[in-house]
């Protein structure tokens, strides 16, 4: 071939490249719709780059690597909300709504048997959306995010009919109005119809979220999206009650649920929920539950909140799906924390849309229980998210089997394996040397409830620790050094390591809260990491703390096996120098402290004998949330000891060190200034 034809090649080699190049490109950015991997993605431009190297002269005017930017943004800036977002707890029965109510009216200091008026409306799946308007002006739309700040998706919903860009009549100077982004399930098989197989949408609340979250904003504008309003954030007007802010909605033309009702006992509640759940196929959007909410505004700021959920309401799911298969198999599996739990290997079996071929059976305790066993029929079960598991036994097999019996030893690494006291789990008892508890804490780690990296999962963890990679936490936060290994990785290239890169970097700035969570202490879950972190304001005054076993006993609401299971994670040494290696790696944000000012702000304060005129956990939330912390004892530390009938030996130990003692009455006039 001479060298005019072969440059002829080349050229056209190059056009083609150009080509298939943009076209992923707007694909990736633009549709969030990749038809190839990021490895293929990365074959591309390397061939690309490889012959532009080579050919300097047949370099193409419009060359991948001379187009800047993009038409439509990169990504999605964030936006924090004025208040937080939370998600509902979860209830399955009408037992779980009686021990719903029976709670709420304790805390409440009232009757269990108090009749609360409750607004019940269906919970639609879809995507959580905050609209936040000033002066009767759409300012901000944001996706929930993580509760605190999601992504700006203002110029993307612009088309809704059902958002307004104004409101007008009443309004108040400043409102967050909180709802549900959804589409119909005549339009989601429209939608579908119009795509490839490979681009098609498994449900209709993926495809509101991928047709909301479109970089570019016209792809947004043609989908059929919908919106209704279910829950207010920050306002400057003070509302009474759901329906008077209901009816608000319906004067501005923001629609509202038109399967509500009010209820104030279990069986209305019951009744309500089975209608709902009996007419799902004739409402034209998915729903999983009935979200059930006290009506009184005062009521739900009395009430407040505990970890991510509101005291003051709770979504009744439907029933969990549910099948019959056969048992193949029973594993054992090592968690984190040295947890053995078996798992049935099942005949593959479909359970609401998805193949299930694992379930878990919790402990060897219930396999007695429930007297199962391998070839077993059983029915499993799954509701939303959480993990399947098996149900009961349906039918034995006729085949005499060996009895499960729990393991001697680690299923992993061999070690002798043991039953704490007053437990029905075993543990490996190899902490910090057996390989499935030290994958695990690495994926407890980056999971997202931790540190959150993009693109660094269960697969990746493992891949990177069996090639030694990484061996510990801090190890992940030096990934780069091995870039030319993780590139030439099948799976791997240039792009998607780019990408983990800038995750990681993300992911540096972190909250005390999470921070501690992050580390996988066990009994030291989200409630009690906040817990901490409200406590001690930084690391370093916990770590003190603990190592001279001093203050925990006093924190309101950690109880003893927490207490001893901090004390044995920092009297290791490994376990203290992770953490003053990743102190140097990472920014770790102090809790924000309470915006209000009050007599018992930055305070420490101990309750003791019985308040009249509200609950104790009432009393410990509000001083909470007037920026004091609570203490369980009085010792030296305490600023204030309330009393209510009935006061114990705190009295006296609290006028032996000169504190301040305060009666309900008075303690209720300051928190009330």
């Amino acid at each position: 071939m001479n060298i005019k034809n072969k440059e002829i090649n080349i050229k056209k080699r190059l056009k083609e490249l150009s080509k298939e190049i943009q076209k992923h490109n707007h694909l990736y950015h633009n549709l969030d719709k990749p038809e190839i991997t990021d490895s293929e993605y990365d074959k591309l431009i390397i061939e690309n780059n490889n012959l532009e190297k080579k050919y300097p002269n047949l370099i193409l005017e419009k060359s991948p690597n001379k187009l800047i930017g993009s038409k439509v943004k990169s990504k999605f800036e964030k936006i924090k909300h004025l208040s937080q977002m939370f998600s509902l707890g979860n209830a399955f029965n009408r037992d779980d709504i009686f021990e719903f109510i029976k709670k709420t009216n304790k805390f409440l200091n009232q009757p269990s048997n108090n009749k609360l008026n409750f607004l019940c409306e269906p919970k639609i799946d879809g995507l959580s959306l905050n609209l936040i308007f000033k002066n009767g002006k759409l300012i901000s739309a944001a996706t929930r995010g993580n509760g605190i700040e999601g992504e700006n998706v203002t110029e993307n919903i612009k088309n809704i009919k059902s958002i307004p860009l104004v409101i007008s009549s009443n309004y108040p100077e400043l409102i967050e109005i909180r709802g549900e982004i959804f589409i119909e399930k005549k339009d989601f098989e429209i939608i579908n119809s119009s795509l490839r197989e490979k681009e098609k949408f498994a449900n209709p609340r993926n495809a509101a979220a991928g047709s909301l979250r479109q970089l570019d904003t016209s792809i947004s504008h043609k989908r059929p999206l919908k919106f209704i309003a279910h829950g207010l954030g920050k306002t400057s007007k003070n509302y009474n009650s759901i329906l008077d802010y209901y009816s608000d909605l319906k004067k501005w033309k923001i629609p509202t649920n038109n399967f509500l009702k009010f209820c104030n006992s279990i069986d209305e509640i019951i009744y309500h929920f089975n209608k709902i759940n009996n007419k799902r196929s004739e409402i034209d959007y998915d729903i999983d539950g009935l979200v059930i909410k006290i009506d009184d505004f005062d009521l739900q700021n009395r009430l407040g909140y505990v970890g991510k959920n509101p005291r003051w309401a709770i979504a009744l799911k439907f029933s969990a799906e549910k099948a019959y298969t056969i048992i193949e198999g029973i594993d054992f599996q090592v968690g984190r924390t040295g947890a053995i739990t078996p798992v049935a290997r099942l005949k593959p079996v479909n359970i609401g849309g998805v193949v299930v071929s694992n379930a878990s059976l919790h402990n060897f305790d219930e396999i007695n229980k429930k007297n199962i066993n391998v070839l077993d029929t059983v029915e499993i079960e799954r509701a939303g998210d959480v993990i399947p598991y098996v149900k009961k036994l349906i039918k034995k097999h006729d085949k005499l089997k060996k009895k499960i019996l729990p393991p001697k030893i680690c299923p992993v690494c061999k070690s002798i394996t043991i039953r704490e006291l007053d437990e029905a789990i075993l543990r490996c008892s190899n902490k910090y040397e057996c390989y499935s508890q030290k994958i695990g804490q690495i994926i407890h780690f980056i999971s997202k409830k931790s540190l959150n990296i993009d693109g660094f999962g269960e697969k990746q963890a493992k891949q990177f620790f069996d090639l030694k990679l990484i061996k510990n936490y801090e190890d992940i936060f030096y990934i780069q050094k091995y870039k030319k290994q993780i590139i030439s990785l099948d799976g791997w290239g240039e792009l998607s390591f780019n990408k983990l890169i800038q995750s990681i970097e993300r992911s540096k700035k972190i909250t005390l809260e999470k921070f501690i969570y992050s580390l996988g202490i066990r009994f030291i879950g989200e409630i009690n990491s906040e817990i901490l972190a409200k406590a001690f304001e930084n690391i370093d005054n916990m770590v003190s703390s603990v190592n001279k076993n001093n203050n925990l006993h006093e924190i309101d609401g950690l109880g003893p096996k927490a207490i001893s299971s901090l004390n044995d994670f920092f009297s290791n040494k490994n376990n203290l120098q992770t953490v003053s290696n990743l102190k140097k790696i990472l920014t770790i944000i102090k809790p924000e402290l309470s915006n209000q000012s009050n007599y018992f702000t930055n305070k420490n304060i101990v309750f003791t004998g019985t308040l009249t005129n509200l609950s104790r956990d009432e009393a410990k939330y509000l001083v909470k949330k007037n920026g004091a912390k609570i203490l369980s004892s009085v010792t030296k530390n305490t600023d204030y000891l309330i009393i209510g009938e009935k006061a114990g030996s705190k009295v006296n130990k609290a006028k032996l060190l000169g504190i301040k003692i305060i009666k309900e009455d008075e303690f209720l006039l300051k928190i009330n200034q």
